[in-house]
């Protein structure tokens, strides 16, 4: 962590690759250490690297003033000069902007419904099988993810989540196999910012509504019915409103007892997707796992 924050202390601004190339220099790694790879191509140390950036980014040690680009906070310099002998994640966590970061997704995963993020001590104890671990690493990393997701879409305009949206829709076969969708959007969208046809004819059309709000700010029953009466206004049966923030009990209240199908995607569940659906994401690295093959030895 703290190499990271040496490398951008000068409060210059610097992209990813030239943040890899400085750290390792400062760091004084020889070419055997940089040249050690993952079965899947890529570097170990720029992987570190990059775990580092994101916790540091999470924590609000370290900014992106740009796309791939990142410049060190005035948090970032208090941690360089509270941790002189080096910064661990432990240290991290107690960051203001990590404890709301934490706080805020616990609040998601709770309005969700959601099982509470991965037992970090129970990974770890004898009583886990490699198996376990495996799946609670996985877990761990979709969480980062997940988070990393959510804030990309927020910072991004609204036409960049409404296109978001309408790629998501057509990647889980909303459009079916001619990708029939697509972004309204502009200011006279009168309340709808999408739509997928499932149907070749659009005699089965989805529309779509992306409210891309803070974390903090819930959809009421009021915004959920304006979109209501746009879908009437077209004499549509179906619509999904979809936020990356969350809605109000009353607005799931509202949406539950329609007459029209409107199905509410909050931002806990539309991270999910997007992963599920390789959406905004990339696999990394594939592992697997084997087993004896029993019946090769009957």
């Amino acid at each position: 962590m703290r190499p990271v924050l040496q490398v951008l202390s000068d409060g210059e601004s610097c992209s990813r690759r030239e943040l890899y190339s400085a750290t390792t220099e400062l760091m004084e790694l020889t070419d055997d250490q940089t040249s050690v790879m993952f079965a899947s191509g890529q570097s170990k140390v720029e992987n570190r690297i990059g775990w580092a950036m994101s916790a540091l980014s999470q924590a609000g040690a370290v900014e992106r003033p740009a796309r791939a680009t990142y410049r060190i906070t005035e948090t970032g310099r208090q941690a360089l000069r509270d941790h002189p002998d080096g910064i661990t994640q432990a240290d991290l966590r107690k960051f203001p902007s990590w404890v709301e970061h934490d706080e805020a997704k616990a609040a998601r995963r709770a309005r969700s419904g959601a099982s509470t993020a991965p037992d970090e001590t129970e990974a770890t104890t004898g009583d886990s099988t490699p198996e376990d671990q495996i799946t609670s690493a996985i877990d761990e990393l979709h969480s980062t993810v997940s988070d990393e997701l959510l804030q990309r879409l927020q910072d991004g305009s609204p036409d960049f989540f409404e296109d978001a949206v309408v790629k998501l829709l057509l990647a889980m076969d909303y459009g079916g196999a001619e990708q029939r969708g697509m972004k309204v959007g502009g200011t006279a969208d009168g309340g709808i910012d999408g739509f997928v046809d499932q149907d070749p004819l659009g005699l089965e059309r989805v529309y779509i509504q992306a409210k891309r709000y803070s974390t903090g700010n819930g959809i009421g029953r009021e915004t959920l019915q304006a979109f209501i009466g746009a879908l009437h206004g077209r004499g549509a049966a179906k619509g999904v409103f979809i936020t990356t923030s969350h809605f109000t009990k009353l607005a799931r209240e509202y949406a539950d007892n329609l007459p029209t199908r409107v199905v509410l995607i909050d931002g806990e569940r539309l991270t999910s997707l997007m992963i599920k659906y390789r959406v905004g994401v990339q696999v990394k690295q594939t592992y697997e796992v084997v087993t004896v093959d029993e019946d090769f030895f009957e």
